[in-house]
């Protein structure tokens, strides 16, 4: 019991394999099938191409640190790439650039789906220009100069038609015209919702309609981001990776190197309003400086007119350099905090330092103030007019200076942006990979294939095992015939109402037929102790193989030198007179009904020894002639004419046929068919059998596949030989 189990929970992997091989034209079709697709899908999609550039992002110090020193180092500090991508993407570089290209206007076919890209493909393309868009269609072309429609239809697709030199748009919505005009002019529309501006031309003359859509900002941005993309190279390394994708690469180029122009321009510009602004505010205070220089002067200059030279002592001499000093550094550093104070807010480190060295100052030349007190007055008012004028001459100078070297800076302003590599036109395009999805198609095809295949092994679970059936039917197996090339085509040749060969005349070495001729033997016992000479052969269901059994086996006993009859008892459907070449009429209908003798309804075959008698005519009640005396006495009649009565009956458990028939009979075969044939059809066959107390002497297991791995059921003949014989047949 535990062996049995064992058996049924293992796999076996030879099975399994040769189940695959035996259903190779299921994985070929489906490997062709997914290679179609492949292909079609490759037609039907364009190709995408990329171009990539290089931009360098350089540290680089302010205009203003001319002016600030070492300070400068606390105040410019290094933008963080992140940054530079985010303006690349911002709408203040790509609004330039759709602004530049009109890319803000989509135009495209209305034929240009899947299907028609694949059964009628057009040639669309779309150039863009700095004052128009141009949209080609095969040959024929026309030319948007100007398109501005009301805010209600931005971001919309409307249909553009033409109808000779007059033009239309319509809303695909509503299927109403919002605007009409004339080609070659400058159309202009006020409407309730809002102003049309349209401008197209174009000499050609167009009967498709067209789809054109006038974008909004935010939406063309988008547009681009989806197929534009930054990155930096490496970590920290200031080097960004620009790449746009698109079907055209002409244009993606002319896009990706616009958007390298918008930034390094914006760029430059942001570097210019730097030192703009500060020349600006150099500009308002040089002229008080300079004022207030020529007050001190005046001023000194009077005082030296009034009392001529002051003798000034070694002591007062410090003093006033100490005060100049402290003035000058005073006036430079209030510079500095009124431009800082432009950049920062009162409580940025930057500024509260600057503030506490300023403070400092302010507390020295107080300290100094009141020394300088002390000194008689003349010596005193003579040191603060000469240092009035020392402090703005040198401040003046100082900033005359600094606002000489910034225009210097500004005429010579490249900015800190460096374009290394500008986009260059694409070669090879990057999508669809058309090797890699064909190969693909060809693994996934295989892997379906392979799937339907085992799914299909799988549904089979019929009886696949001959012992199978002599343990839950305590029945023997006379033969296991393997399926033969020639009877796989049997059906075919069926439907299209052709003579089926004799497999036995045809192709006497087939390995089919000699699992027949094996059981032989078997059937002469059975004979031996049976009531007369007649095999009935039948089946549980149609389509398991009993015509062909019956023709193979009535033609291998009458090679033997016997007298054999073989009788289609399937008054239905029968048709064993397409194996022996002969017509259905007259037949065994024909003389159960008594329209016909015996001798017209057996006919001699082209096998020598062998007769037949066809089904003839369908009748209205095959049962009722089958239970009749005359078809008894029909058997009682022809039995010691005959060594061997063969007949071929209809499935037993569609009709009741079979049953009738195995009353008269001597042995009782039932062909059950490999995979197809359930152990539950089976054991309800041999009940109906036993119901009426007839005995079934033995199953016939048809049409074993090579899926066994090489080897047939029971009797042990190798497959490959027999597959090798219809081979060389054929």
């Amino acid at each position: 019991m535990s062996q049995n189990t064992n058996t049924e929970d293992t796999i076996d992997l030879k099975e399994l394999f040769f189940s695959l091989i035996a259903q190779w034209k299921l994985i070929a079709l489906c490997v062709i099938l997914s290679l179609v697709c492949a292909l079609l899908y490759l037609r039907a999609t364009p190709d995408t191409y990329a171009v990539n550039a290089l931009v360098q992002v350089e540290e680089s110090k302010g205009a203003s640190a001319a002016l600030l020193g070492d300070l400068s180092s606390m105040i410019d500090q290094k933008q963080p790439a992140q940054a530079e991508i985010e303006i690349l993407k911002s709408r203040l570089v790509l609004g330039t650039v759709i602004q530049n290209l009109n890319l803000d206007l989509k135009i495209s076919g209305t034929q240009n789906s899947f299907t028609d890209r694949l059964f009628a493909p057009h040639d669309y393309s779309t150039e863009y220009l700095s004052k128009s868009v141009v949209f080609k269609d095969d040959e024929k072309a026309f030319e948007v100069r100007k398109f501005i429609v009301p805010a209600a239809y931005r971001d919309k697709q409307l249909e553009l038609h033409f109808d000779g030199n007059k033009l239309s748009i319509t809303d695909p919505k509503t299927d109403q015209a919002v605007f009409s005009g004339s080609m070659n002019a400058d159309n202009q529309l006020q409407t309730p919702q809002g102003l049309w501006q349209v401008s197209i031309f174009s000499q050609d003359q167009f009967n498709d309609a067209y789809l054109i859509e006038k974008q909004s900002l935010p939406a063309a941005v988008d547009s681009i981001l989806d197929s534009f993309s930054v990155a930096e190279k490496g970590k920290m390394t200031g080097v960004l990776g620009l790449n746009y994708q698109g079907q055209d690469k002409q244009h993606i180029t002319k896009v990706l190197n616009s958007i390298l122009t918008a930034y390094s321009q914006q760029n430059i510009e942001r570097r210019s309003a730097e030192s703009a602004q500060t020349l600006k505010f150099l500009d308002e205070q040089l002229p008080d400086l300079k004022k207030q220089l020529d007050v001190a002067e005046r001023e000194f200059n009077k005082f030296r007119q009034q009392y001529n030279t002051v003798d000034v002592t070694k002591e007062s001499e410090l003093y006033l350099t100490q005060s100049v000093t402290l003035e000058t550094q005073k006036a430079e550093l209030e510079q500095k905090v009124a431009e800082a104070g432009a950049k920062y807010t009162s409580e940025h480190p930057v500024m509260q330092q600057m503030n506490a060295q300023l403070a400092a100052l302010n507390k020295k030349i107080g300290e100094l103030e009141g020394t300088l007190k002390q000194l008689p007055d003349l010596q005193r008012r003579y040191l603060q007019l000469y240092r009035e004028v020392e402090v703005k001459t040198q401040l003046y100078t100082a900033l005359l200076n600094s606002y000489q070297q910034l225009r210097i800076a500004k005429a010579g302003e490249i900015g800190n942006v460096r374009v290394v590599d500008t986009a260059v036109e694409p070669i090879e395009p990057i999508a669809p990979k058309k090797l890699q999805i064909l190969i693909l198609s060809i693994f996934l095809g295989g892997f379906l294939g392979t799937l339907l295949a085992l799914l299909r092994n799988m549904m089979r679970s019929g009886i696949k095992d001959s012992t199978q059936i002599e343990n839950e039917l305590d029945l023997p197996v006379y033969a296991t015939v393997p399926r033969s090339p020639v009877q796989e085509s049997r059906i075919k040749l069926l439907k299209k109402k052709k003579h089926i060969p004799v497999l036995a005349v045809k192709n006497g070495d087939d390995i089919a037929i000699e699992s027949l001729r094996s059981m032989r033997t078997a059937i002469h016992f059975a004979l031996s102790a049976a009531k007369n000479n007649i095999i009935m052969i039948s089946g549980p269901a149609p389509e398991v193989g009993k015509s062909f059994i019956s023709t193979n086996l009535a033609a291998i006993l009458a090679q033997s030198a016997k007298r054999v009859l073989i009788i289609d008892a399937d008054m239905r459907r029968g048709y064993l007179h397409k194996y022996f070449n002969t017509d259905n009429q007259p037949g065994l209908a024909d003389y159960l009904n008594g329209f016909q003798e015996l001798d017209a309804i057996i006919k001699p075959t082209e096998i020598a020894g062998l007769s037949v008698i066809t089904r003839g005519k369908n009748p209205t009640n095959p049962s009722e002639l089958l239970s009749s005396a005359k078809f008894a006495a029909m058997l009682e009649q022809l039995t010691p004419m005959f060594d061997h009565i063969i007949i071929d009956t209809p499935p037993v458990l569609a009709v009741t046929d079979g049953i009738i028939i195995s009353q008269y009979t001597g042995v009782n075969l039932v062909i059950a068919r490999y995979a197809k044939t359930q152990m539950k059809e089976l054991e309800l066959t041999v009940n109906r059998f036993e119901q009426v107390d007839v005995k079934v002497n033995g199953i016939i297991l048809n049409d074993i596949q090579r899926a066994a791995g090489g080897y047939g059921y029971g009797y042990g003949y190798n497959y490959s030989y027999g597959y090798k014989a219809a081979k060389e047949q054929d």
